[in-house]
């Protein structure tokens, strides 16, 4: 298989190609290295997708208008795209709009677009924010998903939207993948296993928002990617079997405290709390309904949290001591 995979310098995005690059697979990776955070991080995941030979890459922003022209004869052979590419995280979207309708919005026409004039099929990355604060629980693609309660799930939502539409349209076949909140090593220093792993270990507070009434269906990233892969394949083998929309989560709510608390297991030392109000456009609960996913790809999450926990605080560590 030869995909085009944007935001293949991302979190996501590099663990996709990773598990497409290791059974042997083409990938032809697109990012614009966008720098809301280190750049550093994400030219390491860079560096070890390199090691693959059939691994190339274009730093280019995946909204430019002409993204086809752009890309040129480089899409010439493709059997699929899968369109990681977004500008990521709920808090920010507060202080910027308008770099999430630039990516969110705005990419997912150009890569639409793309998709249209090759006549490709499309698997893209949605969010689990779409269901706002007042879907039933678990989250169930059928949903309404109606009330997005931050920028970013909004633009998400409008990427779905505009899918549909241009299935419509240009017949193109389109499945989006609703991601609940993924972790695992070389995640996102913007996320709370980052943060709280990173004051942890040296002894600051960590910010506990809502006295840690909160609950997320934390994802690793490994159950993600397998995901990603399996929805690809059925996209092409059975484009007409395949769901406009599956959710990849954990189906296992995590509250806060407990998750912190794992944390505090793996690193070995206490945290420090500081309780602060829940921020503007945060959820209170995630849990996905992964039936969906089961039955048509599947998809049943293997790693559980103690594990992926102490995996990625193993990672952490050892990153940082090499970046010094």
């Amino acid at each position: 298989m030869r995909v085009l995979l944007t935001g293949a310098a991302g979190f996501i995005g590099f663990h996709a190609a990773s598990r497409f690059l290791a059974r042997g697979d083409t990938v032809v990776g697109l990012d614009d290295l966008n720098p809301y955070y280190p750049v550093a991080l994400k030219r390491a995941r860079l560096a070890e997708l390199a090691g693959h030979a059939g691994f190339t890459f274009h730093e280019m922003d995946v909204a430019r208008p002409d993204l086809a022209g752009a890309l040129g004869d480089g899409t010439a052979k493709l059997d699929a795209i899968v369109h990681l590419a977004a500008q990521a995280g709920v808090r920010y979207s507060v202080e910027n709009p308008h770099a999430y309708v630039h990516a969110n919005v705005a990419g997912q026409v150009s890569v639409l677009e793309l998709a249209a004039a090759r006549g490709l099929p499309v698997v893209y990355a949605s969010s689990s924010s779409v269901y706002g604060d007042d879907s039933p629980v678990p989250f169930a693609e059928d949903a309404p998903a109606a009330r997005p309660v931050s920028v970013y799930a909004a633009t998400k939502r409008s990427g779905e939207l505009i899918a549909h539409a241009y299935g419509q349209i240009h017949g193109l076949t389109t499945t989006g993948l609703r991601f609940f909140t993924v972790y695992g090593r070389y995640g996102r220093p913007d996320m709370a296993p980052w943060l709280f792993t990173d004051a942890i270990l040296a002894g600051r507070p960590i910010k506990v928002f809502n006295g840690g009434d909160m609950e997320r269906d934390f994802t690793h990233v490994d159950d993600i990617a397998a995901g990603v892969v399996a929805v690809t394949d059925r996209l092409l083998a059975r484009p007409d079997a395949t769901a406009p929309l599956y959710n990849l989560g954990n189906n296992r709510p995590v509250r806060l405290l407990d998750f912190i608390a794992a944390i505090e297991r793996a690193a070995g030392r206490r945290a420090v709390m500081e309780m602060a109000p829940k921020p503007a456009g945060d959820v209170t609960r995630t849990c996905a309904d992964i039936a969906l996913a089961a039955r048509d790809l599947g998809y049943s999450p293997t790693v559980p949290l103690a594990d992926g926990i102490a995996d990625f605080v193993a990672w952490f560590r050892a990153y940082h001591a090499t970046a010094r």
